[in-house]
């Protein structure tokens, strides 16, 4: 199985990437298999926090090459569909309505980049390592390239992409692609650490957060966009959950969505 998952009591579902004897390299399997998980998970309400992973050395080193050399004997049609594919499973994890960690260890070279573009936290051992590769290859970053760009800036972006450099965890942490750059004894306690901070928030104010910052993206500040936020936290005050919220914080006790395996 190119593909692992697991769900713990807490509803903390872990989806590991399985082609260790490729690097966890992409083929369309694997796109295919990962967006199907993702699409599954989002739909589960007993899930609560999604983390990527990947199996052996490295965190994926995108693009598998065996098939890059298919696509590049297949037609404009093929190789089209072949990247929409890709850009669904990144537009997919970008808009997850649960919250999502990258733990990257190793390499994360090319797709990989894109996987920890789009998630919401990213956490990286001391041996990880990016790269936007793809211009070394003669190709282009152009399916992840908008959330990279959104993650660390366009002018970084376009150094990284031009010139194919590794961008080791420390540095990738001071750019902003990586959240907590830590030890390997260190980050799995950071990531369990920040895994509980997620389970105390609400579910369903989480899902809203991530869709009220989605649209206010690249919107201009003005009048409409007030509106549309005060709608929004109107809504979500009056909301079943918005009330357990307030009616846990004044009566001292845990809210509802806190479980005892928290």
């Amino acid at each position: 199985m190119d593909l692992l998952e697991s769900i713990d009591e807490r509803g903390v579902a872990t989806l590991t990437l399985n082609r260790p004897e490729r690097h966890n390299a992409f083929d369309g399997e694997l796109v295919a298999h990962l967006t199907y998980a993702l699409r599954r998970l989002d739909m589960q309400a007993d899930v609560r926090v999604v983390i990527i992973r990947g199996n052996g050395a490295s965190f994926s080193a995108g693009a598998d090459i065996e098939w890059l050399k298919r696509m590049a004997l297949a037609s404009f049609e093929e190789n089209f569909a072949d990247a929409m594919a890709l850009a669904e499973l990144m537009l997919g994890l970008d808009r997850l309505s649960k919250p999502t960690i990258a733990f990257v260890h190793g390499a994360a070279y090319g797709g990989g980049v894109g996987l920890a573009a789009c998630c919401d936290i990213v956490i990286a051992t001391e041996r990880a390592s990016f790269c936007l590769s793809e211009a070394r290859l003669g190709i282009i970053p152009a399916v992840i390239g908008p959330f990279v760009i959104r993650a660390i800036g366009a002018r970084r972006t376009r150094r990284y992409a031009l010139t194919a450099e590794v961008i080791f965890a420390r540095a990738a942490r001071e750019i902003g692609l990586v959240h907590e750059a830590a030890s390997e004894g260190e980050a799995p306690a950071l990531c369990e650490k920040i895994v509980a901070s997620l389970l105390r928030c609400a579910p369903g104010a989480q899902a809203e957060t991530k869709s009220i910052f989605a649209f206010c993206q690249a919107r201009a500040i003005d009048a409409e966009l007030a509106r549309e936020t005060a709608r929004r936290i109107a809504e979500r005050r009056a909301s079943p959950e918005g009330r357990e919220g307030l009616e846990a914080f004044l009566g001292k006790r845990p809210p509802s969505w806190i479980g005892s395996n928290v």
